[in-house]
């Protein structure tokens, strides 16, 4: 068997009239035809391809392993909201056509997060990229020195999710996942006896623990790399760089960028918006790790003295004053109500015309009948990502209540974009 790396490997495209045709009842055909009248005036397949469409290049193939043009720009929001919709509709005509035994069944016969975390961990992809030709699976697995048989066997598993390929794989997504898979499944495993622990179930405090994770991983050259190079990546996977398109940077001078790592947004922004004064703040070993990573990202924003890098603790002290935006990309997720204290900080340092610009994953909109309201699994991210802050900070992803709930001791009002 041979493999390679699929760059692409999320862009698995699905007809979407193919639906009233693997359905295998009327009721199947009904509901697709109903899926198809909205998706004739919102955002669906068919906005999906038009999408595509805009690029001349037309949808991709499933078996590209070079990055397709729409996947490095910076405007996603629409193809993100009409993928959504796709995969909420498909997941839950599966639902109701399929048998309640085999529903419960999928969910309970899913190992593919142990099986990515094999891939990642041992860095197959690492040995993928060195032989683009795509070596067999007897030269992968001696390569990483695992057992020829049960490595084919976690390929293949992979292989149904399209993030493997006989001649095809990932690397990409391999880059971005890996410090996920070390740590937070290990915390996954447990969450049901975190739970019924008599002492513990019912708290959302640390407990025997000293620091933040930030403080954990200080120290540890190589989850500090990863988490710094997972930033930057999900950056990209969740659309971060839309707001770059849709608020008028054209109209302020100067950008804080609160908690900013080693700069996985606002090097794009210096690009793109030459007039602005960026300040990028984090950590005092961060802010050195930053200004290597501008160096090759952004150097024509260093030569011009564009950007600034200030170490904080933004839990501690208040962010350089008086700037026209703050932008907290991921922050207030991190932390505990009790313990998200950078809205107080930030009131310290704003003018009477600054802003706080917050980009956090939250389910807002509404989805059309007969869909899910939340769009069931074409919001799978977002639930996701919030057990994911779970399991690893004691932390959550909030709604705009929540979030207003956590401002409003510092007299914020907060406006939807």
């Amino acid at each position: 068997m041979m493999w390679k790396i699929l760059n692409n490997w999320w862009h698995c495209q699905i007809s979407w009239q193919n639906l009233c045709w693997v359905l295998p009842a009327t009721l199947g055909r009904h509901l697709a035809c109903k899926y198809l009248e909205i998706g004739s005036d919102l955002p669906g397949p068919p906005s999906a391809i038009a999408e595509y469409k805009k690029t001349e290049h037309g949808a991709p193939s499933a078996d590209a392993t070079t990055f397709y043009p729409l996947d490095l720009t910076t405007d996603t929001l629409a193809l993100k909201k009409a993928i959504r919709l796709l995969e909420g509709a498909y997941h839950q005509l599966s639902s109701i056509l399929a048998l309640p035994q085999h529903t419960v069944m999928n969910f309970v016969l899913n190992y593919n997060w142990a099986c990515i975390g094999v891939a990642l961990r041992s860095r197959l992809a690492d040995v993928l990229d060195q032989h683009p030709e795509g070596p067999s699976v007897n030269k992968l697995a001696e390569a990483v020195n695992l057992d020829k048989a049960k490595t084919e066997r976690v390929l293949r598993v992979l292989t149904l999710m399209s993030c493997f390929k006989e001649g095809l794989s990932l690397k990409h997504v391999v880059r971005n996942a890996r410090s996920h898979s070390q740590d937070i499944s290990q915390f996954a495993r447990v969450v049901y006896e975190t739970m019924i622990d008599e002492e513990f179930s019912r708290s959302h405090r640390k407990e025997g623990m000293k620091g933040n994770y930030y403080e954990l991983i200080k120290d540890d050259e190589e989850k500090r790399d990863d988490f710094h190079r997972a930033m930057l990546d999900q950056s990209n996977m969740m659309g971060t760089f839309a707001v770059l398109h849709h608020y008028p940077w054209d109209d302020i001078s100067s950008v804080v960028d609160v908690g900013s790592g080693i700069g996985a947004f606002s090097p794009p922004m210096a690009r793109m918006f030459p007039h602005l004064r960026i300040t990028d703040q984090d950590l005092p070993e961060v802010m050195v790790r930053a200004q290597n990573a501008w160096e090759k990202n952004a150097p024509e924003a260093l030569l011009d003295g564009r950007v600034k890098f200030i170490p904080i603790n933004f839990l501690e002290d208040a962010p350089v004053l008086g700037k026209d935006v703050y932008y907290l990309k991921h922050i207030i997720h991190n932390w505990p109500d009790a313990e998200a204290t950078t809205f107080r900080n930030i009131r310290k340092a704003v003018g009477p015309c600054s802003r706080v610009l917050i980009r956090e994953t939250n389910g807002l909109s509404v989805a059309p009948e007969p869909m899910l309201p939340n769009f069931g699994a074409g919001s799978h991210t977002t639930y996701q990502t919030d057990l994911t802050m779970w399991f690893a900070l004691n932390c959550k992803e909030r709604t705009l209540e929540e979030l207003n709930i956590v401002g409003q001791g510092c007299r914020w009002s907060s406006t939807l974009l």
